[in-house]
Protein backbone atom coordinates (compact mmCIF):
# COMPACT_ATOMS: atom_id res chain seq x y z
CA UNK A 1 0.00 0.00 0.00
CA UNK A 2 1.39 3.00 -0.99
CA UNK A 3 -0.59 6.44 -0.36
CA UNK A 4 1.97 9.31 -0.97
CA UNK A 5 2.35 11.27 -4.68
CA UNK A 6 6.25 9.99 -6.08
CA UNK A 7 7.99 12.43 -8.39
CA UNK A 8 7.93 9.82 -10.83
CA UNK A 9 4.54 10.31 -11.56
CA UNK A 10 2.47 11.27 -14.63
CA UNK A 11 0.99 14.71 -15.28
CA UNK A 12 -2.54 13.16 -15.31
CA UNK A 13 -1.25 11.22 -12.35
CA UNK A 14 -0.72 14.01 -10.57
CA UNK A 15 -3.70 15.99 -11.61
CA UNK A 16 -5.85 12.76 -10.41
CA UNK A 17 -3.86 12.71 -7.20
CA UNK A 18 -4.92 16.43 -6.50
CA UNK A 19 -7.98 16.32 -7.29
CA UNK A 20 -8.14 18.44 -10.25
CA UNK A 21 -11.09 16.62 -11.91
CA UNK A 22 -10.77 20.20 -15.38
CA UNK A 23 -7.51 18.97 -15.10
CA UNK A 24 -8.00 15.64 -15.44
CA UNK A 25 -10.86 15.74 -18.13
CA UNK A 26 -8.50 18.13 -19.88
CA UNK A 27 -5.63 15.91 -20.27
CA UNK A 28 -7.71 12.74 -20.96
CA UNK A 29 -8.94 15.01 -23.83
CA UNK A 30 -5.52 14.54 -25.44
CA UNK A 31 -4.88 11.25 -27.84
CA UNK A 32 -1.38 11.20 -26.56
CA UNK A 33 -2.14 10.34 -22.73
CA UNK A 34 -2.33 6.84 -21.78
CA UNK A 35 -4.90 7.01 -18.90
CA UNK A 36 -3.65 3.95 -17.34
CA UNK A 37 -0.15 4.88 -17.35
CA UNK A 38 1.56 4.10 -13.69
CA UNK A 39 4.18 6.24 -11.90
CA UNK A 40 7.41 4.82 -10.40
CA UNK A 41 5.51 2.98 -8.09
CA UNK A 42 3.45 1.09 -10.24
CA UNK A 43 0.21 3.38 -9.43
CA UNK A 44 -1.85 4.55 -12.15
CA UNK A 45 -4.04 7.75 -12.17
CA UNK A 46 -7.12 5.96 -10.88
CA UNK A 47 -5.21 4.51 -8.21
CA UNK A 48 -4.00 8.04 -6.96
CA UNK A 49 -7.43 9.78 -7.17
CA UNK A 50 -8.82 6.51 -4.85
CA UNK A 51 -5.76 6.84 -2.58
CA UNK A 52 -6.88 10.90 -1.51
CA UNK A 53 -10.17 9.43 -1.75
CA UNK A 54 -11.34 12.09 -4.58
CA UNK A 55 -14.64 10.69 -5.83
CA UNK A 56 -15.27 12.61 -8.61
CA UNK A 57 -11.87 11.81 -10.40
CA UNK A 58 -12.73 8.55 -9.53
CA UNK A 59 -16.05 8.80 -11.63
CA UNK A 60 -14.42 10.44 -14.26
CA UNK A 61 -11.61 7.86 -14.47
CA UNK A 62 -14.29 4.93 -14.13
CA UNK A 63 -16.25 6.85 -17.21
CA UNK A 64 -14.00 5.90 -19.65
CA UNK A 65 -13.41 2.42 -21.48
CA UNK A 66 -10.16 2.73 -22.01
CA UNK A 67 -9.53 2.96 -17.92
CA UNK A 68 -8.51 -0.61 -16.43
CA UNK A 69 -10.55 -0.22 -12.79
CA UNK A 70 -8.46 -3.06 -11.61
CA UNK A 71 -4.91 -2.87 -12.46
CA UNK A 72 -2.61 -2.78 -9.78
CA UNK A 73 0.74 -1.56 -8.29
CA UNK A 74 3.65 -3.49 -8.38
CA UNK A 75 2.49 -5.46 -4.88
CA UNK A 76 -1.05 -6.23 -7.07
CA UNK A 77 -2.85 -4.17 -4.12
CA UNK A 78 -6.01 -2.57 -6.81
CA UNK A 79 -7.62 0.27 -6.54
CA UNK A 80 -10.59 -1.60 -4.74
CA UNK A 81 -8.34 -2.60 -2.15
CA UNK A 82 -6.93 0.98 -1.88
CA UNK A 83 -10.54 2.22 -1.56
CA UNK A 84 -11.73 -0.70 1.22
CA UNK A 85 -8.69 0.19 3.11
CA UNK A 86 -9.62 4.05 3.07
CA UNK A 87 -13.28 2.95 4.52
CA UNK A 88 -14.59 4.97 1.80
CA UNK A 89 -17.86 4.07 1.01
CA UNK A 90 -18.74 5.57 -2.27
CA UNK A 91 -16.07 4.52 -4.12
CA UNK A 92 -16.06 1.05 -3.64
CA UNK A 93 -19.75 1.34 -4.21
CA UNK A 94 -18.64 2.44 -8.18
CA UNK A 95 -16.22 -0.49 -8.27
CA UNK A 96 -18.88 -2.71 -7.13
CA UNK A 97 -20.97 -1.73 -9.42
CA UNK A 98 -18.36 -2.63 -12.48
CA UNK A 99 -18.71 -5.88 -14.10
CA UNK A 100 -15.14 -6.05 -14.85
CA UNK A 101 -14.16 -5.66 -11.28
CA UNK A 102 -13.57 -8.49 -8.76
CA UNK A 103 -14.23 -7.78 -5.25
CA UNK A 104 -12.01 -11.04 -4.23
CA UNK A 105 -9.11 -10.25 -5.74
CA UNK A 106 -5.62 -10.86 -3.51
CA UNK A 107 -2.67 -8.74 -3.70
CA UNK A 108 0.62 -10.66 -3.77
CA UNK A 109 0.40 -11.43 -0.08
CA UNK A 110 -3.09 -12.78 -0.59
CA UNK A 111 -5.02 -10.24 1.05
CA UNK A 112 -8.14 -9.03 -0.19
CA UNK A 113 -10.02 -6.02 0.00
CA UNK A 114 -12.24 -7.26 2.61
CA UNK A 115 -9.20 -8.49 4.34
CA UNK A 116 -8.21 -5.05 4.60
CA UNK A 117 -11.65 -3.36 5.59
CA UNK A 118 -11.98 -5.88 7.91
CA UNK A 119 -7.97 -5.36 9.87
CA UNK A 120 -9.03 -2.09 9.82
CA UNK A 121 -12.76 -2.07 11.29
CA UNK A 122 -14.10 -0.88 8.02
CA UNK A 123 -17.40 -2.20 9.32
CA UNK A 124 -19.77 -0.39 6.20
CA UNK A 125 -17.18 -1.04 3.58
CA UNK A 126 -17.13 -5.18 5.22
CA UNK A 127 -20.88 -4.73 4.70
CA UNK A 128 -21.00 -3.67 1.07
CA UNK A 129 -18.62 -6.45 0.60
CA UNK A 130 -20.17 -9.22 2.19
CA UNK A 131 -23.34 -8.12 0.25
CA UNK A 132 -21.36 -9.75 -2.86
CA UNK A 133 -22.05 -13.73 -3.46
CA UNK A 134 -18.57 -13.44 -4.92
CA UNK A 135 -16.70 -12.46 -1.90
CA UNK A 136 -15.24 -15.22 0.73
CA UNK A 137 -15.69 -14.14 3.89
CA UNK A 138 -13.13 -16.70 5.16
CA UNK A 139 -10.53 -16.11 2.53
CA UNK A 140 -6.97 -16.62 4.03
CA UNK A 141 -3.80 -14.83 2.73
CA UNK A 142 -0.58 -16.24 2.25
CA UNK A 143 0.27 -16.73 6.06
CA UNK A 144 -3.19 -18.50 6.51
CA UNK A 145 -4.35 -15.18 8.31
CA UNK A 146 -8.45 -14.76 7.35
CA UNK A 147 -10.49 -11.39 7.56
CA UNK A 148 -12.06 -12.03 11.11
CA UNK A 149 -8.26 -13.22 12.65
CA UNK A 150 -7.28 -9.44 12.38
CA UNK A 151 -10.84 -7.55 13.21
CA UNK A 152 -10.37 -9.56 16.48
CA UNK A 153 -6.80 -9.25 17.03
CA UNK A 154 -7.21 -5.60 16.51
CA UNK A 155 -10.16 -5.17 18.76
CA UNK A 156 -12.83 -4.02 16.06
CA UNK A 157 -16.09 -5.48 17.49
CA UNK A 158 -18.09 -4.51 14.95
CA UNK A 159 -16.59 -6.03 12.23
CA UNK A 160 -15.95 -9.70 14.39
CA UNK A 161 -20.07 -9.51 15.08
CA UNK A 162 -20.28 -8.83 11.21
CA UNK A 163 -18.63 -11.76 10.63
CA UNK A 164 -19.26 -14.01 12.83
CA UNK A 165 -22.48 -13.85 11.25
CA UNK A 166 -21.80 -15.51 8.31
CA UNK A 167 -22.30 -19.20 8.44
CA UNK A 168 -19.24 -19.94 6.47
CA UNK A 169 -17.27 -18.20 8.86
CA UNK A 170 -14.91 -20.56 11.45
CA UNK A 171 -14.48 -18.93 14.07
CA UNK A 172 -11.62 -21.46 15.12
CA UNK A 173 -9.25 -21.54 11.49
CA UNK A 174 -5.69 -20.54 12.89
CA UNK A 175 -2.74 -19.20 11.19
CA UNK A 176 0.24 -21.00 9.89
CA UNK A 177 1.34 -20.64 13.20
CA UNK A 178 -1.44 -22.51 15.14
CA UNK A 179 -3.49 -18.80 16.32
CA UNK A 180 -6.09 -18.58 16.37
CA UNK A 181 -9.06 -15.55 16.43
CA UNK A 182 -9.41 -16.03 20.03
CA UNK A 183 -5.90 -15.82 20.59
CA UNK A 184 -5.51 -12.70 19.08
CA UNK A 185 -7.62 -11.07 20.98
CA UNK A 186 -6.74 -12.52 24.46
CA UNK A 187 -3.29 -11.67 23.42
CA UNK A 188 -3.82 -8.11 23.14
CA UNK A 189 -6.95 -7.82 25.91
CA UNK A 190 -9.73 -7.36 23.58
CA UNK A 191 -12.50 -8.41 26.30
CA UNK A 192 -15.58 -7.63 23.73
CA UNK A 193 -13.77 -9.09 21.30
CA UNK A 194 -13.17 -12.36 23.39
CA UNK A 195 -16.54 -12.34 24.74
CA UNK A 196 -18.50 -12.37 21.07
CA UNK A 197 -16.03 -15.36 20.23
CA UNK A 198 -16.66 -17.53 23.13
CA UNK A 199 -20.39 -16.78 22.61
CA UNK A 200 -20.62 -18.09 19.35
CA UNK A 201 -21.62 -21.43 18.41
CA UNK A 202 -18.14 -23.87 16.73
CA UNK A 203 -19.12 -25.15 13.88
Amino acid sequence: MVTKKTMGDTPLGWAAGGGHAAVVKMLLGRSDIDPNKAGEDGQTPLMRATCDGHEGVVRILLGRNDVNPEKPDWSGYTPLSQAATNGDEEIVKLFLRRDDVNPDKPDEDGRTPLWWAAALGREQVVKLLLGRDDVNPDKPDETGTRPLWWAASNGHEGVVRILLAQNNVNPDSPDEMGTTPLWGATYRGCEGVVRLLLEREQP
